[in-house]
């Protein structure tokens, strides 16, 4: 895990050093173990890199890396979880290797299959790849896009970073995207392929971006996961048992060269995989960490007790730390600052990391993805159901009862339920209705007609969803989709990443890996179905969870927001939900100057 950055310009002007080292400084929480630069003026590319070392932990890792001939030069960002086999493969072909170093098989595999080498990458990862004789410059993202990598194309010059804020660090402009204001609004965060900012565009996920010197540039997607969905599946994908696939999934999620911990609550997917880690290594090596409130202490939402509990059955060391509300008012902006883009969410990813790196931790699992993958969320039901009941409703009708009850209905309920005849007869609309924070129709209020007008236009809400779900048939299915190209892309993997890095973690996902996703396809003849069901995971390990713990009632991981988060702001606490607590972070994440380019915005909250 760590920061990478990089100029190439387009008409041989120097690359500007001083604005690479600003960009590498502002990701220095990415990688405190050492820090590189490479620039090649004649070529006029530049490379910098901030290192937090994982595998091979000597200077031999360090980047940014050269081939042996040094006619190629990488910058890398994650891990590659099969990273010994591919580096055997390798040397059965002659390479010979310096390091052991995941990176270096990069650039081994480059040298024998040129760019389609990231197809058979098994991580999450961000990386660029720099070819002198070729003059092209690679960017590549993993399949999920669980690692972000994002850039900024002038025509001139092109920079790319792993977060918004270092790129705007190194001066591009920070004017911000109706499309993207809009979207934060919408769904409390902001949606790919979308930006805050204007300038900067993401490396779509499971995508390589390619850049020659001439200014030509390609787009490929490489893998995306959803196509199993579609009944499409990757080549040599093979079928296996879910046990068979998560377990494997794990173990290739606990190669390092450092001692790798385990995000612990009292919930199903972080047991399950504190079970199935369990038996992967010595259980006394593994270190689960539980992050407790002192404000929920003795009541439902206490996570510790039972956190505590599954520790002790499958024998690991355990941490539990006890936040209160002095802590998050000393935090408070300190999170907030971190959040490469705005965000509702990852507040409880930001204090269990800050926990893990305080007992020593520089790598923790965690079980994110687990309700999208076996269908956990309330959506699952809840979307096919409303989509069902109304299908058939005319538009118009809707639009025109939504108009008329909207300004009753906000009087007593949430806003969502005047929407429900406009958007409810089709799973995108109630996708929508179920997921969004504010609905289309309030975003004038929020951010000025001509910016909600301009953001919804681009975003084109429903028609990008309905583009997810393309050709895949089951609703059960559709709403899986969603949910990972939505809320799991966009909000928990984006938060993930932020929030551990914040605190020099690297975060690791096993439930959100393309292999073990294709393996639960391929079992399901062709797209994971319904069949794999939490129940079903939580069965997985050979020492069964007990019993509390698999009959305990589904709850998120909540946090006291507005109890703490929302302390001083009387207006924002009496919001429904988390509307209130986005407001306040755009308003503490967003200078006045920046605010001022959203015409009035300042005066709407």
């Amino acid at each position: 895990m760590c920061g990478i950055a990089g100029i190439a310009n387009y008409d041989g002007a120097p690359v500007d050093e001083v604005a690479l080292v600003r960009m590498r400084e502002a990701m220095r929480s990415r990688g405190p173990d050492g820090s590189g630069l490479w620039c090649n003026q004649t070529t006029s590319v530049g490379l910098a890199h901030a290192r937090l070392a994982i595998v091979d932990l000597s200077d031999r890792g360090a980047q940014p890396m050269a081939s042996a001939d040094g006619q190629v030069q990488v910058v890398f960002n994650g891990e590659i979880y099969n990273h010994r086999e591919l580096r055997a493969w390798c040397e059965s072909r002659g390479a010979q290797y310096f390091s052991n170093s995941d990176t270096e098989t990069l650039l081994h595999l480059y040298a024998l299959e040129g760019e389609r080498f990231v197809r058979r990458l098994r991580g999450m990862f961000a990386f660029a790849l720099w070819d002198r004789r070729t003059r092209a410059l690679l960017l590549a993202r993993d399949p999920f896009g669980i690692k972000p990598l994002y850039y900024a194309n002038n025509g001139r010059e092109l920079r790319f970073a792993s977060q918004v804020k270092a790129l705007i660090s190194g001066g591009i402009d920070d004017k911000i995207s109706p499309a993207g204001v809009a979207s934060y609004f919408l769904w409390g965060y902001v949606t790919e392929p979308h930006c805050f900012h204007q300038a900067v565009k993401p490396v779509p996920a499971g995508s390589m971006v390619v850049f020659r010197s001439d200014g030509r540039s390609s787009v490929e997607c490489y893998n995306d996961p959803l196509d199993a969905l579609r009944g499409e599946l990757p080549a040599q994908s093979e079928s296996a048992s879910l046990r068979a696939a998560v377990l494997e999934s794990v173990k290739h999620h606990l190669v390092a060269d450092v001692p790798v911990g385990l995000f612990l609550s009292a919930g199903l997917d972080s047991g399950t995989l504190c079970g199935l880690a369990s038996e992967c290594v010595n259980p006394e090596a593994l270190c689960g960490v539980t992050l407790g409130f002192s404000h929920y202490e003795g009541t439902s939402k206490d996570e510790v007790p039972l956190a505590r509990a599954i520790a002790q059955h499958f024998r690991a060391r355990h941490h539990v730390i006890i936040y209160t509300k002095k802590d998050f008012d000393e935090h408070r902006d300190r999170l907030i600052a971190a959040m490469d883009q705005p965000s509702v969410d990852g507040i409880n990813t930001y204090f269990v990391s800050k926990a893990a790196a305080g007992v020593g931790l520089k790598v923790a699992l965690s079980g994110v993805g687990g309700d999208e993958l076996f269908g956990g969320y309330p959506s699952f039901r809840q979307v096919p159901q409303l989509a069902q009941m109304l299908r058939g409703m005319p538009s118009g009708i809707g639009r025109g009862l939504r108009a008329a009850l909207a300004p009753i209905i906000a009087r007593v309920a949430s806003p969502k339920h005047a929407g429900i005849f406009e958007y409810g007869g089709r799973v995108t609309g109630a996708y929508l209705l179920r997921r969004a924070l504010f609905m289309p129709w309030e975003l004038p209020s929020l951010v000025g007609t001509d910016v909600a007008v301009a953001g919804l236009e681009e975003l084109d809400v429903l028609a990008s969803l309905d583009r997810i779900i393309r050709d895949i048939k089951s609703p059960y299915t559709q709403v899986m989709a969603l949910e990972h190209s939505i809320y799991l892309k966009n909000c928990l993997l984006r938060d993930t990443d932020w929030a551990g890095m914040a605190h020099s973690v690297e975060i690791r996902t096993p439930l959100v890996d393309s292999v073990l996703f294709a393996q639960l396809a391929a079992a399901g003849h062709g797209r994971v179905t319904a069949s794999y069901r939490k129940a079903d995971w939580a069965e997985t390990p050979a020492k069964s969870l007990p019993t509390a713990v698999k009959v305990r009632a589904k709850s998120g991981f909540d946090v006291p927001i507005r109890e703490w988060l929302m302390n001083g702001d009387v207006d924002g606490a009496q919001e429904r939900g988390r509307r209130g607590w986005a407001k306040r972070i755009l308003r503490s994440n967003v200078g006045p100057e920046t605010r001022a380019s959203v015409v009035g915005m300042e005066a709407r909250w």
